[in-house]
């Protein structure tokens, strides 16, 4: 595949990941920028601590169609689906739409922590064992209701479940997988402080939506 076709589809998944969802929500239909309130990170979950659920739950789903929808844009090559080369660019896509979510050019650089982004991306290229640490994801959100632990221990695990136990054996995932349980924690090394000062804020599961 041309080199040309790859860094347009490539400039084109940075773009969707850059859309700032929580950011344009935020200042369209409350006239606030959520980066200025709580953890200050323009993502899911500080919307759904500054604006409640009903901000909370689009933006959440359009992260997660942003990594979804860039990966897709590698059935626009010529590679074959499945093959080495596919899942390769699927990754490189996937990376791109997530560096746009948390360095986004459409609101100053300053994104979220890409843990919706990455759910989209990974659900694509590695469905099963992201199915998996979802489940991992939501035993500990619904054990201790702090999304910051549960999407960690969900990144941590992915990399585990991949290539320890489906036996992955594509040495770009492996290396890719970890990239992701990195990123995660590095992302959420303030709420790592929060979490030791038992300081973080804990989410309400279950609550009525409010009109």
């Amino acid at each position: 595949m041309e080199t040309v076709v790859v860094l347009i589809l490539v400039l084109s998944a940075y773009l969707i990941g850059s859309i700032p969802t929580a950011v344009w929500i935020g200042k369209a239909f409350y006239g606030i920028d959520v980066r200025e309130f709580g953890s200050g990170n323009a993502g899911a979950t500080n919307t759904f601590r500054v604006l409640g659920q009903k901000a909370g739950i689009p933006v959440l789903i359009i992260d997660i169609l942003k990594g979804t929808a860039a990966v897709a844009l590698s059935y626009l090559s010529e590679l074959q689906p499945d093959s080495i080369p596919f899942i390769n660019l699927q990754l490189g896509l996937g990376i791109a739409a997530l560096m746009g979510h948390i360095f986004p050019i459409f609101a100053g650089f300053r994104g979220g922590k890409g843990v919706a982004t990455i759910l989209g991306i990974v659900v694509c290229i590695t469905p099963i064992s992201c199915s998996l640490s979802l489940i991992i994801f939501l035993i500990v959100l619904i054990s201790t209701r702090y999304v910051s632990l549960s999407s960690m221990c969900a990144g941590l695990s992915y990399p585990f479940i991949l290539n320890l136990i489906l036996h992955n054996h594509n040495k770009t995932l492996v290396l890719f997988s970890i990239a992701v349980a990195i990123l995660l924690v590095i992302t959420h090394r303030k709420n790592i402080i929060r979490l030791l000062k038992k300081q973080e804020s804990k989410v309400a599961l279950f609550a009525r939506i409010k009109k």
